[in-house]
């Protein structure tokens, strides 16, 4: 083999840090130390990984390929180090998970005090998307997922499904009035999505003959936050589709208020937390998908 980890490791680093001063900070090396160990990895495999601007280092056609192998190869070294030592000692390390802000917010935030007084030594990172990340390129060790899953290299396992409310606040309601079929819906200021554009049919039937259970709405305002929608509803700007994973409470505290239920259709969002499919998972991968399992009642 014609390099080694610590080559594989300063690669890495240097990539994901952005620079080499940053990558040699997080690293407690020199600059030097860092530049040389870069240039000798290229020497070894005579090619050029990275094209070096004044401004900002990119990769080049040969680098992005071998990024993805480096960092498979550090990823199972560490799983098989941790798999040694998991009979013996307490999950640790860094853990990253992802997920869109509104699960994020109602969901997952809330628990973390107590994830945190039982897994002391697991670093968090939570980070929020409202698209679907690359688990690999984001570093991202777990990702909740609401809706069907297209990739089938991931590992998956069921949180368990939402079910998708019409609903407005009072204020709103109070003003503009309650609408009482699909028809009169059309005439009230509803909240969408900015994309994808799937998230903006809503689960109304439209009447009996059509045998629709959708509904494909024009939203007078746009968002690409669920949170972000949900806030808008609160304020009493108008009418949103809401999972009841981020509105439950506020139906039961009245803050926002169930619509058309008479032409709702039973339509339930899945929520899964996925993860890389590995011949061992990590410990601090697994307490996290059994505490969240446990304490995310869907």
């Amino acid at each position: 083999m014609k390099t080694s980890t610590d080559e594989l490791l300063v690669f890495v680093t240097v990539i994901d840090s952005g620079s080499i001063t940053a990558a040699a900070e997080k690293l407690n090396q020199t600059v030097s130390g860092v530049s040389r160990a870069l240039t000798r990895l290229e020497k070894k495999l005579d090619t050029a990984l990275v094209r070096r601007t004044t401004r900002r280092l990119q990769l080049t056609e040969e680098g992005e390929t071998f990024l993805q192998r480096a960092r498979a190869i550090l990823d199972a070294m560490e799983e098989a180090e941790e798999s040694v030592t998991r009979g013996r000692a307490r999950p640790s390390g860094r853990l990253r998970v992802d997920a869109a802000s509104p699960f994020m917010l109602h969901c997952v935030a809330p628990h973390m005090t107590a994830f945190s007084a039982l897994y002391p030594e697991i670093r968090l990172e939570l980070t929020s998307n409202e698209r679907i990340v690359d688990l690999l390129e984001q570093k991202v060790d777990i990702a909740i997922r609401i809706g069907e899953l297209q990739d089938s290299t991931l590992h998956a396992r069921a949180l368990g499904t939402s079910k998708l409310r019409v609903l407005a606040s009072p204020a709103y309601l109070a003003e503009y009035g309650e609408p009482k079929s699909v028809e009169a819906l059309r005439e009230h200021r509803l909240i969408g999505f900015t994309a994808p554009e799937h998230l903006n049919r809503w689960p109304l039937r439209e009447g009996r003959k059509s045998g629709a259970d959708s509904l494909k709405i024009e939203p007078a305002i746009t968002a690409s936050s669920g949170e972000t929608l949900r806030q808008l509803a609160l304020s009493g700007w108008g009418i949103a589709c809401l999972a009841d994973f981020m509105s439950a409470a506020d139906v039961r505290e009245k803050r926002l208020v169930p619509i058309l239920g008479n032409v709702l259709a039973d339509e339930r969002q899945r929520v899964s937390a996925v993860y890389y499919q590995s011949a061992s998972l990590a410990g601090r991968v697994q307490c996290f998908l059994d505490f969240i399992a446990a304490r995310v009642k869907l």
